[in-house]
């Protein structure tokens, strides 16, 4: 319902087929994906997901989207993203609140934080793998 409020940081938001956003139940970790996929199964690769999180230290994995570009705003703080392309090359780049970059299909990708930052997500999700960093 569009009186319903939540914080993106836990409940992230999808944007499916014919212009809809959901909202999706709590965060509870990676097993929450496993959900999230069987409930907008139907919107295939078009559908995008949109969340926030709050990191205090680097990332521990990389991670890699097939299906379709991803959207990473900086909102506080600074992130280092480090990004390996498909075609081989890899590349970092640093944000600051207010940038972005986009982590191209098939580009596996890390972030580095020192301190404190805040980063929205936008993600094509379907088929997402991960590899210990």
């Amino acid at each position: 319902m569009a009186d319903e409020v939540h914080d993106l940081r836990t409940h992230p938001v999808h944007l499916g087929l014919g212009a809809s956003a959901r909202s999706q139940p709590a965060f509870t970790g990676m097993e929450w994906y496993a959900g999230y996929i069987e409930r907008t199964a139907a919107d295939g690769a078009e559908g995008r997901l949109v969340s926030m999180y709050d990191f205090a230290e680097s990332w521990d994995s990389w991670e890699m989207h097939p299906a379709g570009d991803e959207l990473v705003v900086c909102l506080g703080g600074a992130i280092t993203l480090h990004q390996e392309l498909a075609d081989g090359t890899a590349r970092t780049v640093v944000l600051r609140p207010g940038e972005y970059a986009i982590n191209p299909p098939g580009a596996w990708h890390t972030a580095d934080v020192e301190g404190y930052a805040t980063a929205l997500f936008v993600t094509a999700g379907a088929g997402t793998q991960h590899r210990p960093r």
